[in-house]
């Protein structure tokens, strides 16, 4: 029998090896393509990693170096930050802070090691602001960050840098139509419309039976709507809120530059009288209405001590009170039923001011022919009994001085008939072409109309019967704050920021100006009280005068608040201190 082994079968074996090593190759093949991609993926992983964690920590110098920046602006204004560059530019992250910054070389993208970039891009300048500010202007300038940052420990020698740029600004307080530096209450409000800008460095509460419209931009530190207030439920709250601009919480709080916290204690100082020893240069100085004015008027127990001087001037000039006395009187009072005390006031003739401030020998002397002094600061520091309240009192201020008039004191004030309105056409309207810059600066604020009688001011509040009145001024004043509940004690709200005594119903009170709110009242501390125990409430014309945009325009001393605005946000290439990103 033939066994002998088929040429077709011995064919047929060495294909089947061809064919598992083809496979095995192309396996082979496949795997290490795979391992490579793997390898590879994983390098770019590394890589990847290694970019972002880069980004990170040049992000983290810049942002040291913002802070340390906007601390110092804060506190100490521009000069001080453009002052402070070097030590900015070494304020990188450093081991001390945490362990992880040793694996990390940082440099300014200008070739030096250890430092960020940091330069002033412009100079100072009233510009229009950026962010969430604008419409607004400000005192501002810009600076640029930029931070490069290399991981030693990595397998790449990869580089990645960041670029910020901020701008300072300096913002006239009075610039919007609404400014508090606490809780703002809209809440059981009458009709209003609010026709400017309005910002809190607190919560808003908004909510009534009325309906409330906002026409430009509100911001806050805090939150924006409705809540349950003045033991009233949501559902009391059926009026309409209506939002013609945008809303935006949770922003940068706007200080002013006072060397300290902005709590309504340390804001409060830059009404009062300046403590001995303390620098006119300082912080605090800089922001005092009493430095800041032209003239003084201080009332004791046994004097009017009067005095003319420029800002800031250590040398005033006495003014004797057998000549001041044409326009100053300390001998009126009148009864304040929501204080339930009697006003003891130094009273202020604004018409026999200005004519006594044109032709003073006194007044020429320091501030040049002509020239009434525009700041006007009073403390009126009489001892008074428990029964009384010292007080500041307007009068006859229909028509100002022509450089415009800031009345500035630590004590409750009243101003009593028309203010600001030169031309009789313009009562009652949002005319302000007639106006001078001006404001009113006190504990707290009381209107009174021109119909208003000392004689009647402790008879029942119903013979207290007004005339329509229109002020145009800035107000910056204190209130009495809200209870935590919201039931004890109540401010009344933004709509009763200008107290009122007298009968108003079916009368309008015209308000062109700004409402600022920077403290707590500290003399005329009575809590506000509902229509109809003192008064009743006006048909309220209040409106934002748009000639507070204008820097020439704005009040004799208006504050400035402080705030750093976030420009530009770029992930530079490395190396490069002046990239601009291409969109």
């Amino acid at each position: 029998m033939n066994t002998s082994p088929s040429p077709r079968s011995g064919l047929r074996g060495g294909y089947a090896l061809l064919m598992v090593m083809i496979f095995a190759a192309i396996g082979l093949t496949v795997l290490s393509a795979s391992m490579n991609w793997a390898s590879q993926t994983a390098l770019m992983n590394e890589r990847n990693n290694q970019l972002s964690s880069t980004m990170f920590a040049a992000e983290a110098a810049t942002e040291k170096v913002i802070t340390r920046l906007m601390r110092d602006y804060d506190v100490s204004g521009e000069g001080t930050v453009y002052a402070n560059l070097g030590t900015y530019r070494t304020n990188i992250p450093s081991t001390t802070e945490d362990s992880l910054w040793s694996a990390y070389q940082f440099s300014n993208g200008a070739g030096t090691a250890n430092q960020s970039y940091v330069e002033r891009v412009t100079a100072q300048t009233y510009v229009p602001l950026e962010s969430q500010y604008s419409g607004l202007s400000g005192f501002a300038s810009t600076y640029r960050v930029v931070s490069n940052a290399r991981q030693t420990t990595g397998r790449f020698n990869v580089t990645n840098a960041v670029q910020q740029d901020v701008q300072l600004a300096s913002i006239p307080v009075f610039q919007f139509a609404i400014f508090y530096n606490s809780l703002l209450e809209f809440t059981m409000a009458a009709p209003l419309v609010v026709r400017g800008r309005v910002h809190a460095n607190s919560n808003v509460f908004l909510g009534s039976s009325a309906d409330l419209t906002l026409q430009q931009d509100i911001t806050a530190t805090g939150t924006i709507g409705k809540q349950p207030w003045f033991g009233y439920g949501l559902s009391t709250f059926t009026g309409a809120i209506n939002y013609q601009g945008s809303v935006a919480t949770n922003v940068r709080s706007l200080s002013l530059p006072i060397g300290t916290n902005n709590s309504a204690a340390a804001v409060r100082e830059v009404i009062n009288l300046p403590p001995t020893g303390e620098l006119m240069t300082s912080a605090m100085g800089q922001q005092r209405y009493y430095n800041k004015a032209e003239l003084l008027i201080l009332v004791s127990n046994a004097t009017v001590n009067v005095q003319v001087k420029t800002p800031f001037d250590a040398a005033p000039v006495i003014i004797p009170w057998t000549n001041a006395n044409y326009f100053i009187a300390t001998n009126v009072t009148f009864t304040d039923q929501r204080e339930g005390k009697t006003i003891v006031t130094t009273e202020l003739d604004v018409t026999k001011y200005r004519t006594w401030a044109a032709t003073n020998g006194f007044v020429a002397a320091k501030l040049g022919a002509g020239n009434a002094p525009n700041i006007v600061y009073v403390a009126d520091n009489r001892s008074v009994s428990s029964s009384q309240l010292a007080a500041v009192r307007l009068i006859n201020g229909q028509t100002l001085p022509s450089r415009g008039l800031t009345l500035a004191t630590v004590n409750p004030l009243y101003v009593k008939g028309h203010f600001n309105c030169t031309n009789a056409a313009h009562l009652g309207t949002t005319n302000t072409s007639s106006s001078r810059p001006a404001s009113l600066i006190s504990d707290a604020l009381t209107v009174q109309s021109g119909s208003w009688s000392d004689a009647d001011s402790a008879s029942s509040y119903t013979s207290r019967v007004p005339s329509d009145t229109t002020l145009n001024a800035a107000l910056l004043s204190g209130m009495v704050y809200s209870s935590a509940d919201g039931t004890t004690i109540r401010s009344g709200g933004v709509v009763n920021f200008p107290r009122l005594l007298e009968a108003w119903s079916g009368r309008t009170l015209t308000l062109n100006g700004s409402l600022v709110n920077l403290y707590d009242s500290a003399r005329g501390i009575a809590p506000f009280q509902w229509p109809g125990v003192y008064y009743t409430a006006p048909n309220r014309n209040f409106n934002f005068d748009p000639n507070f945009l204008d820097v020439t325009k704005q009040p004799p001393g208006t504050p400035e608040l402080r705030t750093l605005i976030r420009g530009s946000w770029v992930n530079a290439p490395p190396n490069r201190t002046n990239y601009v990103a291409q969109f």
